[in-house]
C-alpha cells in the first residue's frame, strides 16, 4: 500500500471510532501496526491529534443550560480576559472574534442561577465593557467533528 494520505486516513479512522485498536486501524488501512503507531505518534507530536477523550452529552449529566456570551473588552486586556475565561471550567469554548464584540464564549450550566452567577462574576471585571447573553433553546448540532477530505 502507498502511504499517500495515510495520516488523513488515520485521523478519519479515529474520528469514526475513537476507541479503535491500532491493529484494526492497520487492517482497515492495509498497513502494519508499527506504521500506524509511528504515524499516530508523529500526529500527536505535531499537535494534529491533541488527545483522546470521550464525547460527553452534558445534558445527560445535568448541564442542560447552554449560554452564548458575547463580550466587549478593553483592547489591551483581551489576552488577559480570554485566559481568565479559559480557566472557568464551564466555559467550553472561548473565541476572540471580529465584529461588534471582542470575545464569544460558550458555557454549560446546571441551571439558570449558575449561569446568572457566572455572568455577574464576569461583569464585575472592570475590563469587560459590555455583554450580550443568549440562552440556547435547542442544540440542533453540537460538538460535531468532520472527516477530512482525501484527494485520492
Amino acid at each position: 500500500m502507498t502511504y499517500e494520505n495515510l495520516d488523513l486516513k488515520l485521523v478519519n479512522g479515529l474520528l469514526d471510532d475513537g476507541r479503535i485498536s491500532l491493529r484494526n486501524l492497520a487492517e482497515d488501512l492495509d498497513v502494519s501496526v508499527t506504521t500506524v503507531s509511528n504515524h499516530l505518534s508523529d500526529l500527536e507530536d505535531t499537535g494534529v491529534i491533541q488527545g483522546y477523550s470521550p464525547k460527553v452529552d452534558y445534558n445527560a449529566v445535568g448541564y442542560d443550560v447552554t449560554a452564548i456570551i458575547q463580550l466587549k473588552v478593553e483592547g489591551n486586556a483581551l489576552p488577559d480576559i480570554t485566559n481568565r475565561l479559559r480557566e472557568h471550567t464551564q466555559m467550553i469554548s472561548v473565541y476572540e472574534v471580529t465584529g461588534n464584540y471582542d470575545i464569544i464564549t460558550i458555557g454549560k450550566f446546571t441551571n439558570t442561577d449558575g449561569m446568572n452567577n457566572q455572568i455577574k462574576t464576569l461583569l464585575s471585571d472592570q475590563d469587560i465593557k459590555e455583554s450580550n447573553t443568549s440562552v440556547v433553546l435547542n442544540a440542533a448540532s453540537e460538538h460535531e467533528q468532520f472527516t477530512l477530505d482525501i484527494n485520492d
